[in-house]
């Protein structure tokens, strides 16, 4: 399997169309339009305040996050530099590689994190231990 190491600078940011009437708000994500990748997998994080959740990286998965309601950092790792984004806006969704560690801190109460995957869940996907993710930078 041949991935191609990606940097915290390949991280996208994406603003979301937004349409507001009187009666409310639509936010639209749609696949290969916005989120530039097949949706193979779409799920909803809830997590109490100051609660950090993800941790880990994924080899193949690339993953679109977006914060609904609250506030949400989330801190990404390319094994070298760091970068923060804060998700405190429907409107505004991050793109993830595949390859950069990921966690996500939850800054304000009832805060949800909607992760939409290119992917199907594998656990082989997964890398959970920092120094394997080191090691797996090093050896790309």
């Amino acid at each position: 399997m041949l991935i191609s190491k990606k940097f915290v600078e390949d991280i996208l940011t994406i603003e979301l169309p937004y349409f507001e009437e009187d009666n409310g708000s639509l936010i639209v994500i749609e696949e290969l339009i916005n989120v530039p990748f097949e949706i193979k997998r779409v799920f909803t994080v809830t997590a109490m305040t100051g609660s950090i959740r993800g941790q880990h990286a994924h080899i193949e998965c690339s993953q679109f996050l977006t914060c609904p309601k609250g506030t949400i950092k989330v801190l990404c790792d390319d094994g070298v530099n760091k970068k923060t984004f804060i998700l405190d806006s429907s409107k505004i969704g991050i793109l993830i590689p595949p390859s950069i560690w990921a966690e996500q801190i939850y800054v304000k109460e009832n805060s949800i994190l909607n992760v939409i995957c290119d992917k199907k869940y594998s656990s082989k996907d997964y890398i959970r231990e920092y120094d394997e993710f080191i090691k797996f930078r090093k050896n790309k």
